[in-house]
């Protein structure tokens, strides 16, 4: 897995951003934190990481949440026209994305719910 500017998009109450962070730290990579609930990414840095991850952002949104509830999420669209209302929420409410995300210096990406998601990055 590539190293120096690697960033994991964590929560440490999360056991599996916990688990992810215990991975990177046994392969030795060295990465930075960003706590997206403290520090939320804005709608075009969502975009940037969408791409990345090649995926849309309902794919990587918590629809069990209350306020994915509150808010109607399972009654969105999924469609590129509904894509720019996903991300705002997600921009909006960061409780929303999924957990974690990691960001590598060589442009990958990935949902690290499990280490098989990590050995992806290489």
């Amino acid at each position: 897995m590539t190293s120096g500017q690697t960033e994991i998009w964590h929560n440490p109450r999360c056991t599996k951003s916990r688990n992810a962070t215990a991975f990177l730290d046994e392969a030795g990579v060295e990465y930075s934190v960003r706590r997206y609930l403290d520090e939320p990414p804005t709608a075009d840095e969502l975009r940037a990481v969408l791409r990345r991850l090649n995926a849309e952002p309902w794919d990587i949104t918590r629809t069990g949440e209350q306020i994915a509830k509150d808010l109607g999420l399972s009654e969105w669209g999924r469609t590129p026209a509904d894509r720019d209302r996903w991300i705002a929420a997600l921009a909006e409410h960061p409780k929303l994305i999924q957990r974690p995300i990691v960001l590598t210096a060589d442009g990958g990406a990935v949902v690290a719910r499990d280490d098989a998601a990590l050995r992806e990055l290489g």
